[in-house]
C-alpha cells in the first residue's frame, strides 16, 4: 500500500519516520501543497495524507479518486477543508488526528499573550539595536484579569486550566459546557456577556458555518475597549478586515494571531525574498500591538510524534477493514 504526504515540510519527515511504519506501507514525502495542479502526484497511491491548507474541494476529491485513492488521513484535528458530500458520493473514507498535543496549542496562545502584553517582540527588536529606552513597553499584571475562552473541548480547557493558574477569572462560552472548566471556576455565559466583560478573548472552537466570521465588526464593538484577542484556532473565525478597523481606531488593545484566513498560499513558505501580495496581512504587521505567527501552534516534538503515530495508526486501522476517527460524511 503506497501513501503520498502533501505539505510534507522536514519536521513531518522526522516524525513520521521515526513512528512505526505499518506493514507493507511505503510512504512518500511531498512538499508540494495538494490542489488541481499536483493532483496527479498522487495516482497509484491508495492513502493521500493531508494537512490544513491543502485543497479537498470537490474536484480535487474527483482527480483523487479516478487516480486509486481510497483514504484521505488528515493530519489535522479540524476538517473544514473536505468537501464531505463529495467525498461520500466517491467513496472515499476520511480519518482525522481528533486530539494529538492541547498543550502545545495552549501554551501557544498563552505565548502570544505574555508576549503582547509585556511587548517582548518590540523590546527584542530594541536592543537588537541597542535601543534600552523603556518607554511604552508598559504591560498589566494577568493576575485578577479577566478571560474569555471561546471553545472549551481539549485545548481550550487546558488554556483554561494555565490562565486560571495565572489567578484570573474565568468566562467560557461554549455549546457543550465542559466540566472540567467550570471545576476551574469558570462561569459559562452568552458570548455577547462574555466578549463584553473579558479583557482577553481567546478563540478554542472548531470552523464551521455557524462559527465562521464569529469574531466581526459588530461583536468587536461589544469586546471592552483596549481589550486582547488571541485566535490559535482557524483564520475563518475572524473577519480580519474588521480587525484592522478596530486596531486603527484604539478598540481593539492587543491582537494575536497564528492563523489566518488566506493563509494558505502564504504559510509554510519561506517568502522573504518576496514581496507580500496580501494587503490585509501586510497592513495588519504594521501594527506594533500586533504579533501574528505562521500557524505554529501545534509545533512540538510531543504533538508531531502524536500527529504521526496517529496518522499511521489510522491508515493501519483502515486497511484492516476497522477504521478508527473517521470523519463523518
Amino acid at each position: 500500500m503506497r501513501a503520498i504526504l502533501f505539505s510534507s515540510q522536514s519536521y513531518d519527515r522526522d516524525s513520521f519516520s521515526s513512528a512505526p511504519l505499518p506493514a507493507g506501507l511505503a510512504l512518500q514525502f511531498q512538499p508540494a501543497r495538494l490542489n488541481l495542479d499536483t493532483v496527479a502526484l498522487a495516482e497509484r497511491h491508495e492513502v493521500v495524507c493531508a494537512f490544513i491548507n491543502d485543497d479537498l474541494s470537490a474536484p480535487v476529491l474527483e482527480r483523487l479518486a479516478e487516480g486509486g485513492t481510497r483514504l484521505i488521513a488528515l493530519r489535522s484535528a479540524g476538517y473544514n477543508h473536505v468537501d464531505l458530500p463529495a467525498a461520500k458520493r466517491l467513496g472515499l473514507s476520511i480519518v482525522r488526528v481528533p486530539a494529538y498535543s492541547p498543550h502545545a496549542v495552549a501554551e501557544h496562545a498563552v505565548a502570544l499573550i505574555m508576549a503582547l502584553n509585556r511587548c517582548l517582540h518590540r523590546a527584542c527588536n530594541r536592543t537588537r539595536d541597542g535601543n534600552f529606552s523603556l518607554n511604552g513597553l508598559t504591560g498589566f499584571d494577568l493576575v485578577g484579569k479577566t478571560v474569555g475562552v471561546i471553545g472549551t473541548g481539549q485545548i481550550g480547557a487546558t488554556f483554561a486550566r494555565i490562565m486560571a493558574g495565572f489567578g484570573c477569572q474565568l468566562l467560557a462560552y461554549d455549546p457543550f459546557p465542559n466540566p472540567r472548566v467550570e471545576a476551574l471556576g469558570a462561569r459559562y455565559v452568552s458570548l455577547e456577556d462574555l466578549l463584553a466583560h473579558a479583557q482577553i478573548v481567546s478563540l478554542h472552537c472548531p470552523l464551521n458555518e455557524q462559527s465562521r466570521h464569529l469574531i466581526n465588526a459588530r461583536s468587536l464593538e461589544t469586546m471592552q475597549r483596549g481589550a486582547m484577542l488571541i485566535n490559535t484556532g482557524r483564520g475563518g473565525l475572524v473577519e480580519t478586515p474588521a480587525l484592522i478597523e478596530a486596531l486603527k481606531s484604539g478598540h481593539l488593545g492587543y491582537l494575536g494571531l497564528d492563523v489566518y484566513e488566506e493563509e494558505a498560499q502564504l504559510f509554510f513558505e519561506d517568502r522573504s525574498n518576496l514581496p507580500l501580495q496580501d494587503d490585509v496581512l501586510a497592513r495588519l504587521l504594521t501594527f506594533p500591538n500586533v504579533v501574528v505567527t505562521a500557524h505554529q501552534a501545534f509545533l512540538t516534538r510531543e504533538a508531531l510524534a502524536a500527529i504521526a503515530t496517529t496518522t499511521l495508526d489510522n491508515i493501519a486501522a483502515w486497511a484492516a477493514g476497522a477504521p478508527q476517527n473517521l470523519v463523518d460524511s
